[in-house]
């Protein structure tokens, strides 16, 4: 008997062709949409975008297959067949997330490993102590501005601007750079007007590497630019683009979804310094569950390749679902305490080189928080909340938040002692979805002239 020829990694015959990766009905419950998915098998089609089709590996083996097989899977987007001969038009929400740049991301082999040792020779120069000093900063600034209301958006107001003043400080960023950088970033990853964003954060990013080599700082740019792998103009802006885009929305999606789960679950209602789960169990188990990078390491098949009865062809877009590999039936879900085999930073040789300055900035931030306002109750039943659709990231559009007025702690306050660490206690009824997306809505408006006054001081 003749073997049983391989099958495209497409849908089977009565079943709907590609689940979109876009849309609420994702966003709401992208678990439902993994589930579904797995009838495929550990690969399956998807919509990334309308019109952009895609192969999602679910399993967790099989990821690790594709991420730790360079030989065969390759990261140059330049095979993306669609986009080449046009199928994919260059203004679709996904192109920015997934267009060739000359960084370390996109690139293979000796030209990889040139551009990511730039990257880690330069993060190595960062020293913990002064990142923890940059975070715990600038997240006093952040408490201060909304502790004596009792309320907050711990996302626009904390979460999503934490981590771009850290990177103020680590990358010498002007302060009137600042909110450009932001609506670039912010439009790339929501797909909304995300061809000029891309444009905007270029052009931005451009005019910072002409001031470093004018000006060059203790910073991460200047020590970039002097690095001997001695990277181009247009190599340092992309170069950039991926340390900020890597460091931005996913650090953003960390903490805020670390909060989530540290004021949502009884798990988590030890105090800080003693009790059952701390902040870094709170870390793992959102990198585990939520990773804030739910679906990317983008690869492309070198030759026609067959997985597991799978047919793989060159030319289309190979998309990792860390959230689904992680949540593979075929691991134990019980043991994840402490566990950190998790895909979240992905895995082989493009494995996230800032994992360490990444968890760091993202515990400090929940701690000094949580430090601060020991009180603090979601406003909001947590099952309300509102996730922002896109295909890439696990997102929150709001966390409200409530808690007892606080002084601050800056210029001009009381000499008190800080209040006593209490751990977070359960959310409190409040109205529901409706009240979480005017918020966001809201957030995102004043988030510019918020961090012109946060970067200039006022």
């Amino acid at each position: 008997m003749s073997p049983e020829p391989p099958r495209p990694a497409g849908p089977p015959p009565g079943c709907p062709a590609h689940q979109a990766l876009h849309g609420p009905e994702f966003a709401a419950d992208p678990a439902a949409v993994y589930r579904r998915l797995r009838r495929y098998g550990p690969i399956a089609p998807v919509e990334l975008a309308p019109g952009v089709e895609a192969s999602l590996v679910l399993g967790y083996e099989a990821a690790l297959h594709v991420l730790r097989s360079p030989e065969t899977f390759s990261k140059d987007p330049r095979r993306w067949q669609d986009l080449a001969d046009g199928t994919v038009p260059a203004d679709s929400p996904v192109v920015p997330m997934m267009m060739y740049r000359p960084n370390a991301l996109w690139a293979d082999g000796a030209e990889h490993r040139r551009l990511r040792g730039a990257i880690m020779d330069s993060l190595a120069r960062v020293e913990p102590n002064t990142l923890r000093g940059y975070v715990e900063t600038s997240a006093d600034t952040l408490i201060d501005r909304f502790a004596p209301a009792g309320k907050a958006d711990l996302l626009g107001e904390y979460s999503q601007v934490l981590p771009l003043l850290v990177f103020n400080h680590l990358f010498g960023c002007p302060a009137e750079y600042g909110e450009r950088l932001v609506r670039g970033m912010s439009g790339i990853f929501d797909g909304v007007d995300a061809e000029r964003a891309n444009e905007l954060l270029a052009t931005t990013l451009f005019d910072l590497v002409t001031l470093k080599r004018r000006q060059p700082g203790q910073d991460v740019t200047s020590w970039l630019l002097a690095h001997p792998a001695e990277l181009t103009d247009e190599e340092m802006v992309h170069t950039l683009v991926l340390l900020m885009g890597a460091g931005t929305e996913p650090q953003q999606n960390l903490i805020a979804n670390s909060l989530r789960l540290l004021l949502s679950d009884d798990r988590f209602a030890g105090d800080l310094s003693g009790g059952s789960l701390p902040v870094e169990d709170s870390l793992d188990e959102v990198l585990w569950n939520d990773p804030p990078m739910a679906n990317y390491g983008v690869h492309y098949a070198l030759h026609d390749v067959v997985y597991e009865g799978v047919a793989l062809r060159p030319g289309r877009p190979i998309v990792i679902s860390f959230a689904a590999a992680n949540n593979d039936p075929a691991l134990a879900a019980d043991r994840r305490t402490g566990n950190r085999a998790h895909l979240a930073w992905s895995a082989g040789p493009h494995t996230c080189p800032a994992q360490g300055p990444a968890r760091l900035i993202a515990a400090a931030a929940v701690e000094k928080l949580l430090d601060r306002l020991p009180d603090l109750e979601l406003a909001v039943p947590a099952e309300d909340l509102v996730w922002r659709p896109g295909p890439f990231h696990r997102a929150l559009a709001a966390l409200p938040v409530a808690f007892p007025p606080a002084a601050v702690t800056g210029p001009g306050a009381g000499d008190g002692p800080p209040p006593a660490r209490r751990a977070p206690v359960a959310a409190a009824p409040a109205a529901g979805p409706a009240a979480a997306a005017p918020a966001a809505a809201g957030a995102r408006r004043g988030l510019g002239s918020r961090l012109r006054g946060w970067w200039r001081g006022e």
